[in-house]
């Protein structure tokens, strides 16, 4: 599912109207699949008062085509307009017609009484092609529409396309904008619907499909990870299976003050699927996390101090990589100088073809070295986040933030590493250019230790055989799938990175049977 920004979507549009889908035919299979969805999101539209709100252009079309729709099945619809539509416009003849009930701002209809008696008032006043800061009578009607939420909080806001104010490339929101309960975006979801502040402002998203081919998107290199996409990629489990045929992670990690990351990263490796999860640790620490993480075996170290892995252990490591199918390093190893050393001598000395997926204090040293990627050959994962990717590119946080997208894709393509750069929509960038986003927003994952299990399930999947870039879009989704099972039954609050362990199997094992047939 392709990610496009407005000016991506016109093109597509106009490549559409070239076989035989024009803009009218498109917005009628759009209004019908916006009235399809705002019916199977609210159970039912009989004896729902549904207010439209229908501004000038296509986006009000849309809404048009959705009235009519809705009317016949029972809803109780009436029409709002800014201006009054064109006596020529066939879908406003249709609306008057069936005897809908319209008005507009010009003939002095008080919006207020329209909007204090309905159930559910849909959004269609703007689409994609708005970019200019809302004004008039569309910024008063706005402002209604939020001050009649604000009296009657259960009535339901859903937004065509995007919300209105919401700028669908930049994800900036005018001061006017109204946060929608549903999204219902059409054909492709728009950038801007995943950068803040806009992402905050959509509710659900639903991305309705309105029969334009997925070939005219093609060329497209941003894209959405899907259910769909993650049931065809996951890796096949055998009846004859052994565990060498679910590949083998060498994890190196934890110390002395951050024991806990070690145990996250080898069971998030487990959890998804891993055959065999060795943990290398400072030998002091391997009692402790032995006694905890009974499936893992170990490979203890040699100490700078107790707790600390120093420059030493570099040989150690090398000696067992042959056995291993992909390399995990940094998850709580701390920043003592012998380990910075450790680190520095492991990464330089990792064979061409053996992957190796880089976090935490791993990414900490690399930023330290001002061209590190030129000493890095492996194919490398690297998952900061933020703040661990400020330091990596010498930018502030909040630049990182603001620019997430392009960001990450420079950072791929100037290292030729790929690139999970985690938070809210975390981002997988590819050094070709192809960028991955994940839908997932989720407050129960900002909490400590939620990386290193994703960082755990990265080398998870990578060793099953996928590439690198396969097993990042994968792991972030099923991360984020497991994080929003969690949610659903403890709540927002109070979630650690360990409940996500067991919730793991779940959310694949809900990919797998939802979605059987991609495979």
């Amino acid at each position: 599912m392709k990610i496009v920004t407005a000016e991506q979507m016109r093109r597509i549009e106009q490549d559409a109207a070239q076989i035989d889908l024009p803009s009218e035919v498109l917005m009628e299979k759009a209004g019908l699949a916006v009235a399809k969805e705002v019916r199977a999101w609210l159970g039912s539209v009989e004896q729902t008062n549904i207010l439209i709100l229908v501004g000038p252009g296509n986006n009000g079309g849309d809404g048009l085509v959705a009235a009519r729709y809705l009317h016949d099945w029972g809803a109780n619809v009436q029409v709002y307009s800014p201006k009054p539509r064109s006596d020529a416009d066939p879908h406003y003849q249709m609306v008057l017609h069936r005897g809908i009930a319209s008005a507009s701002a010009d003939q002095g209809i008080v919006l207020e009484g329209m909007l204090a008696t309905s159930d559910v008032i849909v959004d269609s006043l703007f689409g994609t092609g708005k970019s200019r800061p809302l004004e008039g009578v569309f910024k008063e009607i706005l402002e209604k529409v939020r001050d009649s939420i604000s009296i009657r909080p259960k009535t339901k806001l859903i937004a065509i396309d995007l919300p209105s104010g919401l700028n669908s490339d930049t994800g900036e929101v005018d001061a006017s904008c109204v946060r929608s309960d549903l999204t219902i975006t059409l054909a492709n979801p728009k950038m801007g619907l995943f950068r803040f502040p806009g992402a905050a402002m959509i509710g659900e998203l639903i991305i309705a499909d309105i029969g334009i081919p997925s070939r005219l998107s093609d060329d497209i290199l941003v894209e959405l990870i899907t259910a769909e996409m993650v049931a065809r990629e996951l890796p096949a489990r055998p009846l004859d299976a052994n565990k060498g045929t679910f590949g083998r992670v060498l994890v190196v990690a934890g110390s002395l003050h951050y024991i806990g990351a070690a145990y996250l990263a080898c069971q998030g490796a487990m959890r998804v699927g891993a055959g065999l999860v060795t943990l290398a640790t400072a030998c002091s620490l391997q009692p402790i996390l032995a006694s905890k993480l009974i499936e893992t075996t170990y490979a203890p170290l040699s100490e700078e101090e107790k707790g600390v892995i120093g420059p030493q252990a570099t040989e150690e490591i090398q000696e067992l990589l042959p056995n291993y199918d992909v390399l995990l390093v940094g998850c709580g190893l701390g920043q003592h100088p012998g380990t910075q050393k450790f680190i520095e001598a492991l990464i330089s000395s990792i064979p061409d073809r053996m992957p190796i997926v880089l976090d935490a204090d791993a990414l900490n040293m690399l930023a330290k070295n001002p061209r590190w990627w030129q000493e890095l050959s492996a194919p490398a994962i690297l998952t900061p986040h933020p703040g661990e990717f400020s330091r990596l590119k010498g930018i502030s946080v909040g630049e990182v933030q603001r620019a997430r997208f392009e960001n990450a894709q420079q950072a791929s393509s100037e290292w030729q590493k790929v690139v999970v750069l985690k938070g809210a929509h975390t981002v997988v960038a590819d050094s070709d250019g192809r960028t991955r986003i994940s839908g997932a927003a989720n407050p129960c994952l900002a909490s400590a230790g939620t990386g290193d299990v994703l960082s755990g399930a990265v080398a998870g999947m990578c060793a099953q055989g996928l590439t690198p870039f396969l097993a990042a879009s994968c792991a972030t989704y099923v991360h984020a799938k497991a994080g929003e099972l969690a949610r659903q039954s403890m709540g927002e609050s109070g979630m650690i990175a360990s409940d996500l362990l067991p919730v793991l199997p779940r959310a694949i094992k809900g990919i797998r049977e939802n979605y059987a047939t991609c495979n």
